[in-house]
């Protein structure tokens, strides 16, 4: 049986976006196929990498993709996860679904290092409560 194919966009596709691919995969990676990529790319935040590590999921060896690179791979369903990238990505028509659920950015949160993961963790929270929501059958 096929997996269903999810493509989460962001941005810089270096915090929510990427969250949201580790969780699927994860979590539920018997029954889907996660991807995601940005409207920017940048690199893959490494405070993402760290509070996904507290749940054991590796983001290490992600990497930041380009949207461009999915523009020919027929996806079933495409999230974007932040309002700018609803607004700037170029209609990404998926073959079950376009959804949209914006996260807040934890990437903007500076002030101290305890708060910025704290920011992080909830940011990850939040999309592991959505996807389970939203993707479990």
């Amino acid at each position: 049986m096929a997996k269903t194919t999810v493509l989460f966009v962001c941005t810089h596709n270096s915090a929510r976006s990427q969250m949201a691919e580790g969780l699927l995969r994860g979590r539920l990676g018997h029954a889907y196929a996660a991807y995601s990529a940005g409207t920017h790319p940048s690199r893959v935040h490494p405070a993402a990498v760290r509070v996904m590590r507290e749940i054991g999921i590796d983001l290490s060896e992600h990497q930041s993709e380009h949207i461009d690179r999915f523009r020919e791979i027929p996806m079933d369903i495409v999230v974007t996860v932040c309002d700018s990238a609803r607004e700037a990505c170029p209609y990404m028509p998926a073959a079950i679904c376009n959804m949209h659920h914006s996260f807040a950015d934890p990437s903007r949160i500076t002030a101290s290092e305890t708060a910025q993961l704290q920011a992080f963790r909830s940011a990850r929270d939040a999309i592991r409560e959505w996807i389970m929501q939203t993707f479990a059958d």
